[in-house]
């Protein structure tokens, strides 16, 4: 086997909301392999935040400012990093929120605002870069999916939607492009370390673990939290060559939570 077929160099990769965490963590192992890394996030501390952040890991990476669900702000940026970066080669849609609040007390804007941003976007960028793609005559689409693209849990309806939707929409890009050899995926992360789900992973004031650690540690055959650097390998696989047969695949990294029913009380 042709180990080259996992490298990227030359590859012009955008992650969106890349600026920390998961999103991070990818666009790292993406310039391991690599390729040139463009990213974007919100408001311009978050993009100061990334760059500082990149920079200190040796990453020539270019940050811009951009909601992602604003159709024409989208649009603009995809003709600024081609003309200043490149065409894109890789899309990560890693832009992502969740609210946590039981389904009867989620207004139903608020329920409108997670589909925004972790189904609208994604779909608009994607959009936006399949044009390019289509002339260059390959291309690489990334959505991160969630365990939630399978399963319900309480207090989640709004994000289980969502990813549920982003799930078909994977399926469906894959359908559509793929005789113009464009390949669009998932990734599903289990339950990973970040800031975000910190406080969910705190000692209580008698040394036990939280009860929702409790709870995840007992679900996981691996025993144990997922970790951004858990997300690299599978990332740059379906962002190189190597992957140019597999379209519209979901690839659960959950330490095996989906696979295991639980053990017997």
């Amino acid at each position: 086997m042709d180990m080259n077929a996992f490298s990227l160099k030359g590859k012009t990769a955008w992650i969106t909301g890349a600026s920390y965490g998961i999103g991070f963590a990818i666009a790292e192992a993406f310039a391991a392999a690599g390729a040139k890394i463009v990213f974007n996030d919100i408001n311009q501390e978050l993009v100061d935040k990334g760059l500082k952040a990149y920079a200190e890991k040796g990453i020539d990476a270019s940050g811009y400012v951009c909601d992602v669900t604003n159709e024409d702000a989208v649009q603009a940026l995809v003709k600024q990093i081609e003309a200043e970066v490149g065409v894109i080669d890789i899309l990560v849609n890693n832009a992502g929120i969740i609210r946590r609040i039981p389904m009867t007390e989620m207004s139903a804007a608020e329920f409108r605002k997670v589909i925004d941003v972790d189904l609208n976007a994604p779909f608009i960028c994607a959009k936006a870069v399949i044009p390019s793609m289509i002339e260059k005559g390959h291309g690489k689409i990334i959505n991160i999916c969630s365990m939630m693209s399978e399963l319900g849990r309480e207090t989640v309806s709004a994000y289980a939607a969502a990813k549920g939707g982003l799930k078909m929409l994977t399926k469906n890009i894959c359908s559509e492009y793929g005789e113009h050899n464009i390949q669009c995926n998932g990734i599903g992360p289990g339950y990973i370390a970040t800031p975000q789900t910190a406080p969910l992973r705190e000692k209580q004031p008698d040394g036990s673990r939280h009860p929702f650690d409790q709870f995840i540690i007992a679900k996981t055959p691996a025993a144990r939290w997922g970790t951004p650097e858990d997300l690299q390998g599978p990332a740059v696989f379906l962002a190189s060559d190597a992957s140019n047969f597999v379209n519209g695949h979901i690839l659960y990294v959950d330490g095996g939570i989906l696979a295991y029913i639980g053990k017997q009380p």
